[in-house]
């Protein structure tokens, strides 16, 4: 199994070092899509999945999910969090066993969903429906030290509700000066890029194990598409992720960075539990 760069204490240890830095912004990747993001005196998590949930729900059937990286931290230990993002409501992005703790030691809070899953998310975490912050597609919410606007994101549709609303968002997030991209899982569509382009964004976080039907799962982008996107979306920096969670549904990230490199697109490969730093 694969070793994360840092995990428990010393993961714990690295956070507690980068406070000291207030005016830099700071990413640590924690494995699938999830990040841990902190500016100044606010944390953020986006997408955290930090549990062995999906691996025990399908340990017995004919689609094992077989985990490649070892945790990077315990929900329960991070008891500094101000807010939580779901892109959508599959469990590597909405972990029951990972969001009720995460809760239970963060009693103020804050979750940003996309509005339409709010009574799929409400069921699942066993929360008051009201408590979410919700978005649909270009509308936005400032919450402390950040700020968030809905893309949808197409996984691999780009569905909505009976009311019209998007059921996969990725967000852009204003911090500070930043501007930083969360895709969620999703695989490109038409107008993608021209979308993003506006927001001028610093680093954009995509997924790039991409979409292969006999995985009999939804796909995201590939190393190559993720790439081209950034480019073309004219990202500052690229940060694959979405890789080397579970055997079934991976690729190595040889092809992002061949493609990077060919585009002179800009790019960082972090390891679950590295530390980005923006000064």
């Amino acid at each position: 199994m694969i070793r994360p760069f840092l995990q428990g204490s010393a993961f714990l240890a690295d956070v507690r070092e980068a406070c000291k830095r207030r005016d830099e912004l700071h990413l640590w990747w924690l494995g699938q899509s999830g990040f841990l993001v902190h500016w100044r005196d606010s944390f953020l998590l986006l997408d955290p999945y930090l549990s062995d949930s999906l691996t025990e729900k399908y340990a017995s059937t004919d689609k094992p999910h077989v985990r490649m990286t070892e945790r990077v931290v315990a929900p329960e230990s991070l008891d500094f969090i101000d807010i939580v993002t779901s892109s959508h409501n599959h469990t590597d992005h909405l972990d029951a066993a990972t969001l009720i703790p995460l809760h239970t030691v963060n009693p103020d809070l804050q979750m940003i969903i996309p509005e339409a899953n709010r009574a799929f998310v409400a069921d699942r975490l066993k929360i008051n429906p009201v408590w979410p912050l919700g978005l649909d597609d270009g509308r936005s919410v400032t919450c402390g030290n950040f700020e968030f606007t809905g893309i949808p994101s197409a996984h691999e549709t780009i569905e909505h509700d009976e009311q019209g609303r998007c059921r996969f968002l990725g967000y852009v997030i204003r911090i500070g000066r930043w501007t930083v991209y969360h895709s969620g899982d999703t695989i490109l569509y038409d107008g993608m890029a021209e979308r993003l382009r506006p927001f001028l964004p610093d680093v954009v976080l995509l997924p790039i194990n991409g979409a292969r039907p006999e995985r009999r799962v939804a796909g995201n982008l590939d190393g190559r598409e993720a790439a081209w996107l950034a480019r073309e979306a004219g990202a500052k920096l690229a940060v694959p992720c979405h890789y080397e969670m579970f055997e079934f549904n991976t690729a190595p990230p040889d092809e992002f960075i061949a493609e990077a490199e060919r585009l002179r697109q800009p790019y960082r490969v972090l390891r679950a539990g590295e530390r980005l730093d923006l000064a």
